[in-house]
């Protein structure tokens, strides 16, 4: 079957999977302080829906799945979902990004339902500034879900840190030793304008950061790629530190954009920086076949966009990072 080529010769394999919008956190970057707009439980789509779809984009070649939220342990009986999708003929890596608050409980399931990779959310190794940025203390669980899934034989575990200015970037090299002393792959990334909350949050260029981090631990370009994102990576000699630069803004990647997000309510999103979009709950839910699932799929593709727009106009996304999937 003929794979998955968007208008300007990218090849989309690469699938994030939301399965709620909530989150037991309220970091100041992404959901704003008492927010309640969440989509009705009604509107999320069914594990046998969520299964269904995948199979049909699996069958196009999308061959990895990324499960996110919102805070996708959340949902209830992820592992059963999980199990699910790694069964799926053609999905060969399923991954998981969480905030860890609730990973200590299940990381022992998610991996024996075929979860591979975890990115794991965490911003500072200081709980006062932790708290500030997460909106609530729960930087001890945080820590407990973190150790109890590199126990449980997840590989690689890449920690996500938003680089806010001013806020935590004195803690990038502290967070750099952490990373290396735990065998955990960090990557830094660079804050988006998503929402109020993504414009007022503190952007840091991250070139400078990078520049500075070659020079004091000795690393150089990273040239096989390590995982389906966007990150590029720079490593030390002796391969035990490994960090991603994730710069939306300040070095953008679209060009080499390999993936699409499916939140809760089964809109696909072809950009984080576009509003393009396709309704698939309808199409679930009304009957469609799969091969008008499949010819729906290669119409979304066909919207992607050639490039988000943060840097021309950081007013134009209005919707929050959870609302579209992480």
């Amino acid at each position: 079957m003929p794979a998955l080529i968007d208008r300007f010769s990218r090849r989309i394999d690469y699938l994030r999977l939301s399965v709620t919008d909530r989150c037991d956190l309220r970091c100041t970057y992404c959901i704003p302080e008492g927010f309640k707009d969440f989509e009705e439980p009604s509107h999320w789509l069914t594990f046998d829906e969520i299964e269904r779809l995948i199979g049909v984009f699996s069958r196009l070649g999308v061959s990895r799945i990324r499960l996110t939220g919102g805070e996708p342990l959340l949902r209830k009986n992820l592992p059963q979902l999980a199990a699910r999708l790694t069964a799926l003929p053609g999905v060969d890596d399923l991954s998981l990004s969480t905030n860890a608050t609730q990973l200590a409980r299940h990381a022992d399931e998610l991996k024996a339902a075929g979860v591979r990779r975890l990115n794991v959310s965490l911003d500072s190794l200081s709980r006062e500034c932790f708290s500030s940025i997460a909106g609530k203390d729960s930087f001890e669980r945080v820590m407990e879900g973190l150790l109890a899934g590199k126990r449980a034989g997840f590989s690689p575990i890449k920690i996500n840190m938003v680089a806010l200015k001013g806020r935590n970037d004195h803690e990038i090299n502290r967070m750099v030793d952490f990373c290396r002393e735990h065998g955990f792959i960090l990557r830094l990334i660079e804050a988006m304008p998503m929402g109020e909350t993504g414009r007022n949050a503190e952007y840091l260029d991250l070139q400078p950061v990078a520049d500075r981090l070659k020079h004091e631990y000795g690393l150089v370009d990273q040239t096989l790629p390590l995982g389906a994102g966007p990150a590029r990576y720079l490593r030390s000699g002796d391969g035990r530190l490994n960090i991603g630069f994730i710069t939306p803004i300040s070095q953008h990647f679209c060009a080499t954009c390999n993936r699409v997000r499916l939140s809760v309510d089964g809109t696909l999103y072809m950009c984080l920086g576009q509003e393009e979009r396709f309704e698939f709950r309808p199409l679930l839910r009304g009957g469609a076949t799969d091969a008008e699932l499949e010819a729906a799929i290669r119409e979304a593709i066909e919207l992607k966009p050639e490039r988000h727009e943060f840097t021309e106009q950081p007013k134009k996304i209005v919707r929050f990072m959870s609302m579209t999937g992480g």
